[in-house]
């Protein structure tokens, strides 16, 4: 009994031990509600670019644009065949090409992308073509918002879906005028990158003098006092080494910080269009009494049929008969008093008791903020 005890001390103590090595290396982090600075701040110059460019697809099992209807889609293949060294007897304007198709192409560059590297890319129909599978898209420059090209786009469009067709009846099954090529984009030009200065500028995602000056405390202690520079609630000034290596080194000790988390600005979104309320646990209301009453209204149309005599000479007849009905689903009692600082969930739950639905419950959460008993930003989408 006595060797079982030691045994079990030996066991909490060599847990205690293990416990505080993994808190000291920053395995097992203590605080559970932090944020890492990757997380909610972004590096200034070091953001992803739009590109976009114009092409063609050839290679359609007859599922091209249809040139008499999109005359640009024809006036695209004249030019890129006669660079090509084909010339077009005069008349060319009546062909008609079944097979290729103008499409848009889009693709996003990476931060720090270099000359070489490969990128997705994304071609949607431009043009009137009922299909895009099994097309090849022709070299394609892509451009950034400046002019410049920085990517060309080429290869075999993947699409997943297919069209089947016979004589007056179709069927598709997924979308097939916008597919995508897997590394079908080569970079050919870099972005200029602002590491190379002293100072690194970071931007919170959202403007919050609290997160900022946590951010700030967190490097300091981090890195000494002086190496965070709050500029505004949200840009931050951040100092980091001259040599290279150090630098790469600080900005992934820098990118890996834990900063306490801050509660945002009370808020509830609305959607108008599906219903959906979202709240988050920083709203309130004020004392206040809250009353909806619903009514519904029903129309309904029944047909009726008048048949003439037996030996007449008159016309079955097909009339309607139109009913309406107005009811009220109110409930008695629906006058619900909310008390001061109760959370909003608190209130919904009570809402829905009466049965206010979620459109109801838009209703409600407006007239609420309207009367300034809603302790919230109300945002509605």
């Amino acid at each position: 009994m006595l060797r079982s005890n030691v045994m079990n001390t030996l066991r909490a103590n060599s847990l205690k031990k293990s416990l505080l090595l993994l808190v000291s290396f920053g395995i097992f982090s203590t605080n559970c509600f932090a944020d890492r600075i990757k997380d909610f701040a972004d590096i200034a110059g070091q953001r992803s670019n739009q590109l976009v460019g114009y092409g063609l697809v050839v290679g359609l099992d007859g599922t091209g644009d249809q040139t008499t209807q999109t005359p640009f889609t024809l006036q695209s293949v004249l030019q890129m065949i006669g660079v090509l060294g084909v010339t077009i007897p005069q008349g060319g304007g009546q062909t008609q090409l079944r097979n290729t198709a103008a499409v848009m192409v889009t693709a996003e560059f990476p931060a720090l992308a270099r000359p070489g590297q490969q990128i997705d890319i994304t071609v949607s129909s431009l043009g009137n073509a009922t299909s895009l599978k099994g097309g090849t898209l022709v070299m394609t420059p892509l451009k950034a918002a400046d002019g410049q090209v920085y990517a060309q786009g080429q290869g075999n469009i993947v699409i997943g879906g297919s069209r089947a067709a016979t004589g007056g009846a179709a069927t598709s099954v997924n979308h097939l005028n916008a597919g995508r090529i897997p590394s079908g984009g080569l970079i050919e030009r870099a972005v200029p990158s602002l590491l190379a200065d002293e100072f690194i500028q970071l931007d919170l995602h959202r403007a919050d003098f609290s997160l900022m000056q946590r951010t700030a405390e967190t490097i300091g202690k981090r890195f000494g006092l002086g190496t965070a520079l709050p500029v505004d609630a949200r840009t931050l000034n951040v100092r980091v080494p001259v040599e290279p290596l150090r630098r790469t080194a600080f900005m992934a000790a820098l990118q890996d910080l834990e900063v306490p988390m801050v509660s945002g600005p009370a808020r509830v979104i609305l959607n108008s269009r599906t219903g959906s309320v979202v709240m988050n646990q920083a709203v309130q209301l004020s004392p206040s009494a809250v009353a909806h009453g619903n009514l519904t209204v029903k129309i309904q149309q029944t047909p009726t049929i008048s048949q003439p005599l037996p030996f007449s000479r008159g016309q079955t007849a097909v009339a309607t008969q139109d009913t309406a009905t107005l009811s009220d689903s109110g409930k008695e009692n629906s006058l619900i008093s909310v008390p001061s600082g109760a959370s909003l969930d608190q209130v919904v739950k009570a809402l829905n008791m009466m049965g206010a639905t979620p459109q109801d419950l838009i209703s409600i959460l407006q007239s609420l903020k309207s009367a300034g008993a809603l302790r919230a930003e109300l945002e509605v989408i």
